[in-house]
């Protein structure tokens, strides 16, 4: 079942749609959706290597636009749907402790999230409670974002080839430690709330 599933992911990615799915995932993932894009956007990686920089600057555009809906239901919305987004994901904790470094260190916050477990939506909308200046909010947004998926771009734009030769035949193992991993930070966050 996990190489049907594997398989079906990679034609997908080869979809016309593909793309289409790719931006409205990293849109949604900025302000409300919990899953990140990064499944799809690395199987689009592996399937379409020649477009890693296309990829790269739709997902990077699409968060960022998504990121001004989160930066929305914070300075307007907080109180009805801001909080139940956060709470929904057990967030109030990253949340509460990311409106308090804001105040010092607001824009280099956002710049730097792409290095933090913090979960991108926490800051969209705490950058929208807390009023942040909107220019610099989208310029660091662009800048944690691209830093991001430009980064995972060039990653599988060099190394692309050997490293799906390693999943086709390590299918399993990586699967195992990618779902390890992802529970493991999930707990991380859960720990430091």
């Amino acid at each position: 079942m996990l190489q049907k599933t594997y398989d079906w992911i990679l034609a997908f990615a080869n979809h016309p749609y593909a793309i289409y799915m790719l931006a409205a995932v990293s849109f949604a993932e900025s302000s409300f959706f919990p899953i990140p894009p990064d499944p799809l956007y690395i199987a689009m990686l592996l399937a379409r290597r020649e477009r890693s920089w296309e990829l790269a600057l739709i997902c990077t555009l699409s968060s960022v636009i998504g990121g001004w809906l989160g930066y929305a239901i914070g300075y307007g919305l907080y109180e009805t749907l801001g909080e139940f987004i956060i709470e929904t994901y057990g967030l109030q904790a990253a949340f509460d402790r990311f409106q308090e470094s804001f105040n010092e260190w607001g824009f280099w916050i956002v710049a730097l999230k792409g290095l933090t477990p913090i979960p991108y939506k926490v800051v969209t909308i705490a950058c929208g409670v807390t009023g942040l200046n909107f220019t610099s909010f989208t310029i660091a947004s662009l800048m944690a974002r691209g830093f991001r998926f430009f980064l995972l771009a060039a990653l599988f734009w060099y190394f692309g080839p050997p490293i799906k030769d390693y999943i086709d035949k390590n299918l399993t193992f990586v699967t195992l430690t990618s779902l390890a991993l992802l529970v493991g930070g999930f707990g991380i966050i859960y720990a430091l709330s």
